[in-house]
């Protein structure tokens, strides 16, 4: 690395761990403002705030990285004009390009961490800040969201349950409904339960005190022939692909659920005939929203790079500007995407599409 080089670099990162800490405490400082009256309500003690900051923190980095990254480029770029070293470099034969690519590359190492960071490390920090939200703000049990559940359990089977009690492993008012290969709209068999119990050492569903009911699809019976009803205490069902910790899963926020886990939840959802767009949405998000920080780098460099009469209060509120546009976009977009008027993956990207044909057309414009 050239000393040019290694002196540029150590002014972005400088700017944007400087940049980062500064917005970082500001938007924690909004949000205990925020939440002081449900902390006081809910009496919450003081090592239990600083417990939920410390886990919703990796949240705020997450968000803030892309923000801190266009701070510092436009900062790195804007100071070394605003002294003239800018002019200098281009003296001496130093093009725009060369100048950005050790920039670029610090985007696109920061692009390829934060998206292992937001696909798999934040998810578990997610789970830890919601449980103490539902805790500490009266949203609910450790078991919120476990009424009124449908699966598709494999074999043309249908479950609903009305309410599964995790610490149990347990469900009550339990339906089971088995459809037929060749005609999915025909209704094979159903069991009615009270309860549903997981057995641990056979890994296979108990039901529990209900009716069991074979329909028959020959016409030459009478109505009343067609269907047997037979009263059990308890019937052993194999082969359901549902398990106590599936079901948990995906009751889950998609932000508490890793990335590759959350693929295979979209996809038993699509089997299960579920509107899924929301959920492709989400998934193609989490791995779009990383490359604002590479896409960034590259439309505020260049802007940055001429020397200009506005100070550096200029600069950082065009930074703000510029990702406030762009967070608008990808929250429109994401609505689109939502209602099914846009692809999924589009919704997802658009956004940093906008932004990096925006970036491509500013480094073109700019002198080199």
């Amino acid at each position: 690395m050239k000393i040019i080089d290694r002196y540029v670099v150590i002014q972005f990162l400088q700017s944007a761990l400087f940049s980062l800490i500064a917005f970082i405490s500001i938007f924690i400082l909004v949000d205990i403002i925020e939440k002081m009256n449900k902390f006081i309500d809910n009496a919450v003690p003081l090592l239990g705030v600083a417990e939920y900051y410390v886990y919703f923190t990796p949240q705020i980095v997450s968000l803030m990285v892309p923000v801190a990254m266009l701070l510092a480029g436009l900062f790195t770029a804007g100071s070394m004009s605003a002294h003239n070293e800018i002019t200098v470099l281009k003296a001496s034969g130093l093009s725009l390009y060369r100048y950005m690519a050790p920039l670029l590359l610090i985007g696109m190492a920061v692009t390829a961490l934060m998206i292992y960071f937001d696909g798999w490390v934040l998810p578990s920090i997610n789970g830890k800040r919601i449980a103490m939200e539902r805790q500490y703000f009266g949203r609910g049990v450790q078991g919120i969201g476990k009424f009124n559940l449908f699966f598709q359990a494999g074999g043309m089977r249908i479950v609903s349950m009305n309410y599964f009690d995790a610490s149990a492993a347990e469900a009550r008012r339990v339906s089971l409904q088995r459809f037929d290969a060749d005609d999915p709209t025909f209704l094979v068999e159903r069991y009615d339960a009270r309860r549903m119990t997981w057995d641990s050492l056979s890994k296979s569903w108990v039901l529990r005190d209900g009716l069991h009911r074979v329909f028959s699809r020959d016409t030459t019976l009478p109505l009343t022939a067609r269907e047997v009803v037979n009263r059990f205490d308890s019937v052993r069902v194999g082969g359901l692909s549902i398990t106590p910790e599936i079901i948990m899963r995906e009751q889950q926020k998609p932000e508490e659920v890793e990335l590759d886990t959350f693929r295979d939840y979209i996809e038993r959802q699509r089997e299960a005939g579920s509107d899924i767009s929301r959920l492709l949405v989400e998934y193609h998000g989490k791995i779009a929203f990383p490359f604002a920080s590479l896409i960034v780098v590259l439309f505020g460099v260049p802007f940055a790079f001429q020397k200009r009469r506005a100070g550096l209060s200029v600069q950082f509120g065009v930074s703000i500007l510029i990702c406030f546009l762009y967070l608008v976009f990808q929250k429109v977009s994401q609505v689109f995407g939502y209602n099914g008027d846009l692809n999924p993956l589009v919704a997802a990207w658009l956004a940093n599409g906008l932004f990096l044909i925006a970036g491509v057309v500013v480094l073109f414009r700019v002198r080199k």
